[in-house]
């Protein structure tokens, strides 16, 4: 019995993370559906500070840390190590960090290993910002969110920039496989997994993980905020096979929501609800509806199945 507990949770309880952490969620998931024979690069961020605290480990698989921007060039180490050895039968390779450690420092390091064709999947937890060092923005922080680093004030409602395409940015690196997943569709990020593993060569799986402190969000909701993220089209959840979009997470029309359901709960985003920030909503709006149009995100009543 505890030999299969400990086969299902390989990211084990215990750790120091927030109640109610997406991160941790994503990456409980993310190990469950790639099982034990792996071995995990890990970037310097939140999920390894709160897995690691000396001398206690959660992880039950072969973790390495070694610095903030370098995780996928310990990957491809790894993995070229274990080739020479003749020993990489079986065994897959993940490289994961959050979103600074992948849009922003790491980007040199990812890109030279999705460019030699690495065999090894990379993980970016999405919580849209430098959320271990005190919530400043990063290249996948949203237009208008508050942060350390985008106040709002005089000059602007927030965070300018929009977020980088890291998914598009794969896609033009030649990686075969490229997904996008939310913690509120559990199944669906780890069926993801499942099948990056299976791939010949690099994949990218960008899991939207909500952070309770950084958002100003109730740790009960971060599930439900994540949920909203996908059904606001704020965050759309496709597959990308070989350069061309597969499959993408229909909505039902009755569920579609506006995107003020979503900003509205967030203590990043309150600024945008005083006066004169209606048209800093509509812009993010605005991005929401061109990724309907885009990705064709709203099902038809005939075409409800393939939203599962």
């Amino acid at each position: 019995m505890e030999k299969e507990r400990k086969l299902i949770n390989l990211m084990e309880p215990g750790h120091t993370g927030c109640a109610g952490c997406g991160q941790a969620i994503g990456a409980r998931l993310v190990l469950k559906a790639a099982g034990p024979r792996v071995i995990v690069a890990n970037a310097t961020g939140c999920l390894e500070v709160y897995t690691t605290r000396y001398p206690h480990s959660s992880w039950e698989v072969p973790w390495i840390h070694s610095l903030f921007e370098n995780a996928s060039a310990v990957a491809a180490g790894m993995e070229v190590a274990l080739k020479a050895m003749g020993r990489y039968d079986n065994v897959k390779i993940i490289a994961q960090a959050g979103d600074g450690g992948t849009a922003d420092i790491g980007m040199g390091c990812i890109s030279g290993m999705w460019e030699r064709g690495h065999e090894v999947m990379y993980v970016c937890y999405d919580n849209e910002g430098y959320m271990n060092t005190g919530y400043q923005r990063s290249g996948l922080t949203p237009l208008g969110a508050r942060t350390t680093t985008s106040p709002p004030g005089a000059f602007s409602w927030g965070n300018l920039t929009h977020k980088k395409n890291m998914p598009m940015i794969a896609v033009a690196h030649g990686v075969p496989y490229v997904a996008t997943a939310s913690v509120s569709e559990p199944r669906d990020l780890m069926r993801k997994v499942k099948k990056a593993m299976e791939v010949c060569g690099p994949s990218y799986i960008q899991i939207l993980v909500p952070c309770v402190p950084g958002w100003g969000i109730e740790s009960k909701l971060s599930i439900h905020m994540a949920r909203l993220a996908v059904e606001t089209c704020l965050f759309p959840i496709l597959e990308i096979e070989n350069g061309k979009i597969t499959r993408v997470k229909r909505i039902k029309p009755d569920e579609l929501k506006p995107v003020t359901e979503y900003l509205k709960p967030q203590k990043r985003f309150a600024h945008l609800f005083r006066e004169g920030g209606e048209e800093e909503i509509k812009r993010i709006q605005d991005i929401a509806d061109r990724n309907l149009r885009e990705f064709n995100l709203v099902s038809d009543v005939d075409d409800l199945s393939s939203s599962q």
